[in-house]
C-alpha cells in the first residue's frame, strides 16, 4: 500500500470501519443488477427488470437522506440497525414473490421496502471526516481510498451477483447482497469508538442540507451521472445476452469499475493545487465524452476496452465531489449532505435503468447505449450551468472560521 494510504490507517479503528463499510456497500453494486438478472431470467422482460431496479433506486433516493438526517441527530447504531432489518425483510419478500410468480404489484411493493437501505458509504466517510477534520491532505487520501473501495465493490459485486444468479438460481444474487448488507451494517455499528458524535436537534438550523446552493448543483449533476451508470448496467447485460454470453456482462462491468479503481488509486496520491470545482467540472465532462465510443463497440472485447477508458474519469470526480460537499455543508449535516449526492445517483440510476430497459425492449441492446450518451450530455450541461456556485465562496452558515480554513486548505492541496 502506498505510504499516503498507509498513513491514514494509523488512526485507531480505521481499518475496522473501512472493512465493515466494504461489506455494507457490496449491495450497492449487487442488488440492482441482481434484480435485473433475476427478472430477466424468470420472465425474459427487461422492461420489467429495469422498472424494478428503478423502484429500488428511487426508494433509496427517498429514504436515504431521511435516514442520514436521523443518524446525524441520534447516531449510527441507533438508526442503522432497525432500518437494515426492514430492508432485508423486504428483500426476502421480493425474492419469494418473484420465485412464486406472484402479481407484479407485489414485486414493486417489496422493491420499495428493499430500497430503504442506509448509505453505508456516507457513514464511513463521515467517520473519516471526524478523524481528519483538521488535515485536508489526509482527508483527501481517505476519500480517495473510499472511492477505491467503492470501485472494488463494483468490480466484484456484479460478478458475484450475475454469476450466482446465472450459475445457481435466479434469486441467488439479491439474496447474497442482502447478507452482505446485514453483516456490514452490524459490524460497522458495533464499532462505537469511531462513530461520529450525534448532533442534537437543538444544534441543527436552516432545515435540510440540500438548502446549500453548492450541494444543489452536485445533486442535480449526479442525477444525470447516475443515469449513465444505470443505463450502462442494464444495456450491458442485454448486449452480452444478444451475443450469447450473458454471464460475461459481469466481467465487462468489472472492467468498467477497474478503470475507475486504478484512476482513484493514483488520484489519491496527488496533491493538486487550484480550485477543486474546476477539476470537478473537467471530470464530469470527461465522463460525458467517454460514453460516445460505447455506441461504436460491436463486440464484448471492444465494449470492455471502451468501458475501461470511461471508468478512468469516475473515481477522481467522486473524490472531488466529497471534498466539495465537505466544504459546502455544515458539519452538523455532513452525513446528510454526503447522502444527498448518493441520492442524486440513485435517482439517476432509477431513471437510466428504466429508460434503458424500455429502449432495449423496443429497439435492441445496442440502441440502448444512447441512454448513457444522452445522460452524459445532460450532466455536462448541468455542471457548466452550476459551476459558479461551486467555484464561489461556500455559504453553509454552520461552520464559521473552521469552514473557511478548510476551504482554503482544500483549494491549495485537495482535488
Amino acid at each position: 500500500m502506498p505510504s499516503p494510504y498507509r498513513a491514514i490507517f494509523s488512526a485507531p479503528g480505521t481499518k475496522g470501519f473501512s472493512a465493515a463499510g466494504f461489506f455494507g456497500r457490496m449491495p450497492l453494486s449487487m442488488m440492482g443488477i441482481g434484480v435485473v438478472t433475476m427478472i430477466s431470467q424468470l420472465t425474459g422482460r427487461y422492461g420489467l427488470a429495469g422498472a424494478l431496479s428503478a423502484t429500488l433506486a428511487m426508494s433509496a433516493a427517498v429514504c436515504g437522506p431521511q435516514v442520514s438526517r436521523l443518524v446525524d441527530r441520534y447516531g449510527q447504531r441507533r438508526v442503522l440497525r432497525p432500518v437494515t432489518l426492514v430492508a432485508v425483510a423486504a428483500v426476502a419478500g421480493l425474492l419469494i414473490c418473484a420465485q412464486q410468480g406472484m402479481p407484479e404489484w407485489t414485486l414493486f411493493l417489496f422493491s420499495v421496502g428493499a430500497g430503504c437501505v442506509p448509505s453505508v458509504g456516507s457513514m464511513v466517510r463521515s467517520r473519516w471526516a471526524e478523524i481528519y477534520r483538521g488535515s485536508s491532505r489526509d482527508l483527501h487520501t481517505a476519500y480517495a481510498w473510499e472511492s477505491i473501495v467503492d470501485e472494488v465493490c463494483f468490480i466484484f459485486g456484479p460478478i458475484i451477483s450475475i454469476g450466482l444468479s446465472t450459475a445457481w438460481f435466479p434469486e441467488a444474487g439479491p439474496l447474497i447482497a442482502a447478507g452482505f448488507l446485514l453483516a456490514g451494517v452490524f459490524w460497522l455499528t458495533a464499532q462505537r469508538a469511531t462513530e461520529p458524535v450525534p448532533h442534537p436537534k437543538s444544534q441543527h438550523s436552516g432545515g435540510s442540507a440540500l438548502r446549500s446552493r453548492g450541494l444543489q448543483v452536485l445533486v442535480a449533476t449526479f442525477v444525470a451521472t447516475g443515469a449513465i451508470f444505470g443505463g450502462v448496467d442494464v444495456v450491458t447485460v442485454a448486449f452480452a445476452e444478444d451475443r450469447g454470453h450473458k454471464s460475461a456482462a459481469s466481467l465487462v462491468l468489472a472492467v468498467y469499475a477497474l478503470g475507475s479503481c486504478l484512476a482513484g488509486a493514483v488520484f489519491g496520491l496527488l496533491h493538486l493545487k487550484g480550485n477543486p470545482a474546476t477539476r470537478w467540472l473537467v471530470g464530469v465532462v470527461a465522463m460525458a465524452v467517454s460514453m460516445i465510443p460505447l455506441q461504436l463497440a460491436g463486440n464484448l472485447p471492444l465494449l470492455a476496452v471502451a468501458l475501461f477508458v470511461a471508468g478512468l474519469a469516475i473515481a477522481p470526480t467522486m473524490v472531488t465531489t466529497m471534498a466539495l460537499v465537505e466544504a459546502h455543508v455544515p458539519r452538523t449535516k455532513l452525513t446528510e449532505g454526503m447522502t444527498w449526492t448518493s441520492t442524486g445517483l440513485a435517482v439517476g440510476v432509477a431513471l437510466g435503468s428504466s429508460a434503458a430497459g424500455w429502449v432495449v425492449d423496443a429497439a435492441g441492446a445496442k440502441a440502448g447505449y444512447a441512454v448513457p450518451v444522452a445522460a452524459g450530455a445532460l450532466a455536462a450541461v448541468v455542471a457548466f450551468l452550476g459551476y459558479r456556485r461551486l467555484a464561489g465562496p461556500a455559504t453553509t452558515g454552520g461552520r464559521g472560521e473552521d469552514e473557511r480554513h478548510l476551504r482554503t486548505d482544500e483549494d491549495e492541496h485537495v482535488a
